[in-house]
């Protein structure tokens, strides 16, 4: 059975490889980011990222903190607009991401 953090790190494999697909979240999961806001389900998910994936060069976690169903991830990604620190909080459940609240500075991604 996977741990909480392998899930996460499936997710950020996926992001890397471009296989959303592969994304391990729940079909009800909610999200919030600076970009979008606050919103849910797995198509808006999925359709939210794969505005970024041509821009993505690498991505890897530096750190993490597990605690029950909660992953909380300081991952960094190499884009071509540099590189993108972001400080994310996961909840899994049933192997699963079912919550996910990222932290970053959307002014590179947005151009200002």
């Amino acid at each position: 059975m996977n741990t909480n953090f392998e899930i996460i790190e499936r997710h950020i494999n996926a992001l890397k490889a471009g296989a959303l697909a592969d994304l391990p979240i729940a079909d009800d999961v909610k999200f919030e980011n600076p970009i979008t806001g606050a919103q849910s389900g797995a198509e808006n998910f999925r359709a939210f990222l794969s505005g970024f994936l041509s821009a993505i060069k690498d991505a890897q976690v530096l750190r993490s903190v597990c605690e029950d169903d909660h992953v909380v991830a300081h991952w960094e990604v190499e884009s071509v607009f540099g590189v993108i620190q972001i400080l994310e909080l996961f909840r899994v459940r049933d192997g699963l991401i079912v919550e996910s609240n990222a932290f970053f500075d959307p002014r590179p991604v947005l151009g200002g």
